[in-house]
């Protein structure tokens, strides 16, 4: 049957009910929340994160799987202990699903330690008693080496560490030598052993850091490394120290007195080796810019160069100018002379005039003579004189000597 349109309209059978999301998911969670009552789980704790809210998230995790776990904010705080990464538990929880996501997740009512949780109890009494000591103070870490030649790994003979350390080291810089110090990193002897090499590298002093790793574990496998005797054999060791034990999450309390800390082995032998490829390309840039120094340096000796030879002159053309400039003072001293020379004879030429003029003998050529008594004294008035006494004549030619007669005291003005 055709509508008005010319479409058939066909009628479709009833069929299975369909479901959203969420109902299928609610539908899920409440299964599991009837079907799997209180319980209890025992598991390792991975990624603990205590939220600004209160909550607690973290993963339980054993050999072969591992689920999400909340910790409500009430709960939590109803402990007397901080869970933390690697720490053994049993969890009292609540098999639910968390519908925002749609993942399984366990809620946890309860939680006590188990199994290694003593261990981690001497793990957390150890490491305050030393951090008390200073034996972790930042200031005592030694800075490691820029470039070392020889790099000692204390270890196993037979570790994945050691493989993965020797690996990552003959890839950055193959050139580094390599000093292995075989022990334990697992047992009853391995703290003793560890803590007889570090002394033995420090007394030897044949490479300039250490290396301690080894791969990841339980605590109770990692527990050489949360050893007192280890911590202070750290210390001790006048070499600087790098630890990359076990995995990222792991930390021992080695990794606390050791110089520096890696997560991993690989990293370890990273951190304290100078990438070879990065050090010739950085040499290559300090090489290039050494050389523009360089030339620089050249270019800028070069121009002081040639303005100071602009500034030089040949001695011959020196000596010219110089000879020159010597005519010029000689002739300048020349004039100079004459000109005072000239002078000089003009002022003796007016002084023998004016002294001509004060010249007796001049007086007496025009016909006067000079009467001096017989101690040479000049006769200038007639009353110095006496009748008979004897005088000398002085002309202008020779001289002649008299006797005084008469003396006439008066004296008559000359005839006009």
């Amino acid at each position: 049957m055709l509508g008005d349109q010319g479409l058939a309209r066909v009628s479709t059978p009833p069929g299975p009910q369909i479901l959203t999301v969420s109902a299928l998911v609610r539908s899920v969670r409440d299964l599991l929340e009837h079907r799997y009552p209180l319980l209890w789980v025992a598991g390792e704790i991975s990624n603990f994160t205590s939220a600004k809210s209160g909550h607690a998230y973290f993963v339980l995790k054993d050999e072969q799987a591992q689920v999400r776990c909340v910790m409500y904010r009430s709960r939590h705080h109803q402990l007397d202990w901080e869970p933390r990464d690697g720490m053994q538990v049993e969890a009292q929880v609540l098999v639910s699903l968390y519908e925002a996501r749609g993942e399984f997740q366990l809620n946890v009512e309860a939680m006590r330690r188990a199994g290694p949780g003593a261990l981690f109890e001497a793990f957390l009494k150890l490491r305050d008693k030393l951090e008390k000591e200073g034996l972790f103070d930042p200031a005592a870490k030694r800075p490691l080496p820029a470039f070392p030649r020889t790099i000692g790994v204390i270890t196993s003979r037979d570790a994945a560490a050691l493989r993965d350390v020797l690996t990552t080291l003959r890839r950055r810089n193959p050139s580094i030598a390599v000093v292995l110090y075989p022990v334990q990193v697992q047992g009853y002897r391995a703290a003793e052993e560890i803590a007889s090499a570090l002394a033995l590298a420090g007394r030897r002093k044949e490479c300039e850091v250490l290396l301690l790793v080894r791969g990841g574990g339980t605590i109770e496998d990692l527990w050489a490394f949360n050893e007192e005797a280890v911590a202070r054999a750290l210390r001790n060791c006048p070499l600087p120290v790098v630890t990359g034990i076990g995995h990222e999450t792991d930390f021992t309390i080695a990794d606390f007195a050791a110089d520096r800390r890696a997560p991993t082995p690989t990293a370890a032998a990273e951190l304290a080796s100078p990438e070879r490829q990065r050090l010739l390309e950085t040499i290559s840039v300090l090489a290039k810019k050494a050389g523009a120094c360089v030339r620089r340096e050249l270019d800028r000796r070069a121009l002081h160069v040639d303005q100071v030879a602009r500034r030089l002159v040949h001695p011959s053309a020196k000596l010219s100018a110089q000879g020159e400039v010597l005519a010029q003072l000689r002739l300048r001293l020349e004039g100079t002379v004459t000109r005072l020379l000239s002078d000089r004879r003009s002022r003796f030429a007016n002084l023998v005039t004016n002294l001509s003029h004060l010249d007796p003998t001049r007086v007496l050529e025009r016909g006067y003579s000079i009467v001096q008594k017989s101690g040479g004294e000049i006769v200038r008035d007639s009353a110095a004189l006496a009748p008979g006494e004897a005088v000398a004549l002085r002309f202008a030619k020779g001289g002649a000597e008299a006797r005084i007669e008469t003396v006439d005291r008066a004296v008559k003005p000359a005839a006009g």
